[in-house]
């Protein structure tokens, strides 16, 4: 699929990269993020090391997971991934907020 815009090649790639992990459990849903499938994701390619303490992993897919099946589908991950978005956006808005009182 060709993207012609910045929006188009975020949503492709976030769709791959979910693709990419969910199928790598050989017995579980290629549709779906396995909690192992999950942990990796996550420290690849969002660089989120706490998920390597098992509590906070299970802290993590039990809040990810709202149909209870024990896996993350690609709506539960755009849920992780918008909340993601969401602190980014704040985050520089305080920025530029603090930025402009300062000039």
């Amino acid at each position: 699929m060709a993207c012609k815009s910045r929006v188009s090649d975020a949503i492709a790639t976030l769709v791959g990269v979910f693709h990419e992990y969910a199928s790598k459990d050989c017995e579980e849903d290629h549709f779906k993020l396995s909690k192992s499938e999950l942990k990796e994701l996550m420290q690849k390619e969002l660089d989120m090391d706490n998920v390597k303490d098992p509590a906070k992993l299970d802290e993590l897919m039990k809040e990810l997971d709202e149909d209870g099946d024990g896996q993350v589908d690609f709506l539960e991950f755009v849920g992780l991934v918008a909340g993601m978005a969401c602190v980014c956006n704040d985050f520089i808005e305080l920025m530029l907020s603090e930025q402009a009182k300062s000039e």
